[in-house]
């Protein structure tokens, strides 16, 4: 009788359609400061090493298990940057499909207190850059829309 079955629809990759994509839940910090030109934001490169290495992105990473989303951020900025931030507003939420078949989903959050001197521990590198440049640099696919909308002043309140 399995022969009376229809098969499952296979993508061009040969993945199943019926097949679930993993997502990873995510949470990153758009921590800012003023600067001589206008507002600023800190972001970060990725190590050579790492997937998608040399791309740059937004401090942050995994919900652990257990874990809501501003508990994981402050976490993560303490092991990444070892500063003990203060969480402010949800900004966004990004959810992004890979072309490899894995996803992600994004929140970001303002951060705009800290204290603690900011110390690269995991980076390639990490800058301070005012929002209409962010263009300017390689990000991660996931971010590319949040960056557009940062360079062109739109969710974040002017300071």
């Amino acid at each position: 009788m399995n022969s009376t079955q229809p098969k499952p629809q296979q993508h061009h990759n040969g993945k199943q359609s019926g097949a679930k994509r993993s997502v990873r839940m995510v949470v990153a910090a758009l921590i800012l400061r003023a600067g001589d030109a206008g507002q600023e934001v800190l972001i970060c490169q990725r190590k050579p090493d790492q997937a998608m290495a040399l791309k740059w992105e937004f401090p942050g990473g995994k919900i652990e298990p257990g874990e809501i989303a501003v508990q994981a951020l402050a976490r993560e900025l303490n092991e990444e940057l070892g500063i003990d931030a203060v969480i402010g507003a949800p900004v966004t939420r990004v959810r992004h499909n890979y072309r490899n078949g894995g996803a992600v989903d994004i929140q970001f959050f303002l951060v705009k207190e800290f204290s603690g001197a900011l110390e690269n521990r995991i980076f390639n590198d990490m800058r301070w850059s005012i929002l209409a440049a962010l263009p300017e640099f390689d990000f991660l696919a996931a971010d590319l829309g949040l960056i557009r909308d940062l360079a062109d002043g739109k969710l974040l309140p002017s300071t």
